[in-house]
């Protein structure tokens, strides 16, 4: 399985996740849903919308999916060391590891899919 595809699936799974246990999500990340309503809209924004990318990228034969992929995963890592000064969150194991996740797998699937010369 090239990077691309793990980069998907790995969006996918998360997305997948983030669907079936947004309790558990929002704890990780964190974040606090005072409503059912805040609870639906983790699911939607932080699972269905990863989950139905991730599974484009999966099925679709086509680098453009695979690196729209990649380009979400590098800009959720820039996001997160842009605002790491204006929010100052609590950088703790899980922080870093996300970090390390998304601009890992956001660099290694552009450049893995990137289109070839020739």
């Amino acid at each position: 399985m090239n990077l691309g595809r793990v980069s998907s699936l790995a969006l996918f799974a998360s997305g997948i996740g983030g669907i079936a246990r947004a309790e558990k999500m929002l704890k990780v990340l964190e974040l606090d849903a005072t409503s059912s309503r805040g609870v639906t809209e983790t699911r939607v924004g932080l699972g269905g919308t990863y989950a139905a990318l991730g599974a484009y990228g999966l099925l679709s034969r086509s680098p453009v999916a695979q690196r729209a992929v990649g380009v979400t995963w590098l800009g959720a890592g820039l996001t997160r060391l842009a605002t790491r000064n204006v929010d100052r969150p609590r950088a703790d194991w899980t922080y870093w590891t996300f970090l390390a996740g998304e601009l890992g797998l956001g660099v290694g699937t552009l450049v893995a899919v990137r289109p070839r010369r020739g």
